[in-house]
């Protein structure tokens, strides 16, 4: 059935891009009941998929974070073994990093290699124009940076990240990184310019706030109705205080999702 689906991808791709593909299979799938194993299938499969069509011999690659991004590390070993890639990895995390060595591939950082070929990450939530937003997991910053120093920004995802517009699934707000004293009045600017509602992140397992690898805080915002994302962005970095945010505009080239039928379409950033 992949191979099918796989089929109707190039077709779609052919008939005028991944977007409407996506809603094609989509509305195939719309009337049956699935498994989560499927949807985990899924996640396989959109992690498989980016690697096969992204990675070649002689690349340095970045690595994100995530649950989908422990497939495409686990496929990117066996090619690695299996054809002889030679590659190296730059960890946006420490669970990248875990994972890279876990997996016995070369482990390198950005001072070696300040341009990597492919970065692959996953997203907590992507809009119809491929704007993301990052973070959920508290390693936006280092994400961003591998991201960044990428020629091609890949990303994996399952169906449930896929909105319209974004805060349309994702309701845990844009995760900004902030210097621990600046909490308070980064909040309050926020709040000021924009609206909404910004939380200071709290930890699970500790007393205290959350403290990112970079020894920041981390706020959520939770906003309402936006327009141009882009120079919200760019507003809320202009603040003193804040180092970054979970706001990734017009960075990505394609976004693979995995389907909750266990198939995968994909999407490429349209050029204006």
């Amino acid at each position: 059935m992949w191979q099918g689906l796989l089929g109707l991808v190039a077709l779609g791709q052919r008939l005028g891009g991944g977007a409407a593909l996506c809603r094609r299979l989509d509305a195939l799938t719309v009337s049956r009941k699935f498994s989560a194993g499927m949807e985990e299938e899924a996640k396989q499969k959109a992690g498989y998929m980016a690697v096969d069509n992204h990675v070649q011999n002689n690349q340095a690659l970045g690595i994100g974070s995530g649950s989908t991004i422990v497939y495409a590390v686990e496929r990117l070993a066996k090619r690695v073994r299996d054809e002889n890639l030679k590659v190296v990895c730059v960890p946006s995390s420490f669970q990248a990093r875990q994972l890279i060595l876990q997996h016995d591939l070369p482990l390198s950082n950005l001072d070696r290699h300040p341009e990597l070929d492919v970065a692959i990450d996953g997203a907590d939530e992507v809009d119809c124009n491929l704007n993301l937003i990052k973070g959920g997991g508290g390693c936006l910053t280092q994400e961003k940076i591998i991201a960044g120093c990428a020629k091609k920004f890949i990303v994996i995802a399952d169906y449930r990240k896929d909105s319209k517009n974004l805060g349309e699934k994702w309701k845990k707000g844009v995760p900004i990184e902030v210097i621990p004293m600046a909490y308070v009045p980064v909040t309050r600017a926020i709040v000021a310019k924009y609206g909404g509602n910004v939380e200071l992140r709290m930890a699970v397992s500790k007393a205290g706030p959350v403290v990112t690898d970079n020894g920041n805080f981390i706020l959520d915002w939770k906003f309402g109705t936006i327009s141009n994302w882009k120079d919200v962005n760019v507003g809320i970095k202009m603040i003193p205080g804040v180092v970054e945010t979970g706001l990734f505009i017009n960075m990505v080239e394609r976004v693979y999702f995995g389907l909750e039928d266990g198939a995968v379409c994909f999407r490429d950033r349209q050029s204006h």
